[in-house]
């Protein structure tokens, strides 16, 4: 059976992701920082619920040390940081933003990097954002040309860089960074025209690929997308 690890699996994404994993016959672990609501959704899935914060190092080491084994990690976890117009946006706005979506990632992934090396099929998925690509945010013609959301985009564009570099550095893994697209969620106030169910599948397709399966890829459910 594969082993499923999905960070800020309470809610959202992450919640769909792991229901439609469990569905699939993987063993879901469901990471949150919130123990109560954690292990409360956790038991209405089905799922196994460890107590994780991406922004905290020995939350992440008791982590790694409950899990004990894994073959998928689905870094999920982040926060949107608001969309304070551009001029206004400050270091201070962007820090806590940066923390969650990029070096949370990075911690967790470094962290859990062992227990990856010992799966037979390792994937990570990284859960980025269209708001990540640079080629959409210099094009008129789509949505994400209009967000100003600067913290965001930022954060996800650099997760992209991330995702490729390790993508490279370990070729006997499945890593690839994903854009669920605009999907009605807490994090945009259910404001997205897709439905959670819509969102969560290129995350759950590309927490499936096989060994002929990509790796180093920027993709949404209807291909790839733009840098």
């Amino acid at each position: 059976m594969t082993t499923t690890l999905i960070t800020g699996a309470n809610k959202g994404l992450g919640y769909e992701t792991a229901r439609q994993l469990l569905a699939a016959g993987h063993d879901v672990w469901m990471a949150a920082r919130d123990a109560e609501r954690g292990a409360e959704a956790a038991r209405r899935l089905g799922g196994r619920f460890v107590r994780l914060d991406v922004t905290d190092p020995g939350s992440i080491a008791a982590a790694v040390q409950t899990v004990g084994a894994l073959d998928v990690l689905i870094n999920n976890a982040g926060i949107s940081g608001g969309m304070t117009p551009v001029g206004e946006v400050t270091a201070e706005i962007m820090r806590p933003v940066f923390e969650t979506n990029l070096f949370g990632v990075v911690e967790v992934t470094h962290a859990f990097r062992p227990l990856l090396e010992k799966s037979e099929l390792p994937v990570i998925v990284n859960v980025s954002s269209g708001l990540g690509s640079l080629g959409w945010a210099n094009d008129p013609s789509v949505m994400e040309y209009h967000v100003p959301a600067l913290a965001y985009g930022a954060a996800k564009a650099a997760l992209n860089m991330v995702t490729v570099h390790y993508a490279k550095a370990y070729p006997g893994m499945k890593i690839n960074c994903v854009d669920p697209g605009y999907t009605a969620t807490d994090l945009n106030g259910h404001q997205g025209p897709q439905t959670i169910e819509e969102g969560a599948e290129i995350i759950v397709r590309m927490a499936q690929v096989g060994r002929d399966g990509p790796t180093g890829e920027y993709v949404n459910r209807h291909g790839r997308v733009p840098w």
